[in-house]
């Protein structure tokens, strides 16, 4: 094996420094930057049936429940699935009736939401912790203003070490 030559180290030592600065930038990146802002909602009455629609319409994982303006809850693929598990006191769920449920008996009311400001670092925390594949981001007065995904994230981590020659 041959010595590394000066060139080389430098070399090594200008691409390291070149990717930490490239992390630098994403430390500095916010979710208001990267979310996406026109959001669907629903609201607590819209039906199972209209909700699966969504779904099959627009392939998201989940939809923000939203009245008066206010985020209220969410609901998820998860959620309408959980409607549909058989147990001990129903063991054939009337799908008929269970499609006409509104979307208030199986929303998430208890959400994790984050605000415009907030770093994506700690956007990406809360994403692997919660194992959460997007998080609604909430203005001033509890406002929903946007929604970010696991993909705007891996985007922004793109943008933020891409190569600048």
């Amino acid at each position: 094996m041959g010595a590394t030559s000066p060139a080389e180290i430098a070399q090594s030592a200008s691409e390291t420094e070149h990717r930490a600065r490239s992390m630098y930038r994403f430390l500095e990146c916010t979710a208001g930057q990267y979310m996406t802002r026109s959001v669907i909602t629903v609201t607590r009455q819209i039906t199972l049936r209209d909700l699966k629609a969504l779904f099959d319409k627009h392939d998201f994982n989940s939809f923000p429940v939203v009245e008066g303006g206010k985020m209220v809850g969410i609901v998820t693929k998860f959620d309408f699935l959980r409607a549909f598990v058989f147990t001990t006191s129903q063991m054939v769920p009337h799908y008929e009736d269970l499609m006409r449920r509104p979307v208030q008996q199986i929303m998430t009311e208890r959400v994790s939401s984050i605000e415009s400001t907030t770093p994506l670092t700690r956007v990406l925390e809360l994403m692997v912790m919660l194992k959460a594949r997007s998080l609604p981001v909430i203005g001033s007065n509890g406002e929903l203003v946007g929604v970010i995904s696991r993909e705007d994230v891996m985007r922004a981590l793109a943008e933020a070490t891409q190569e600048t020659r």
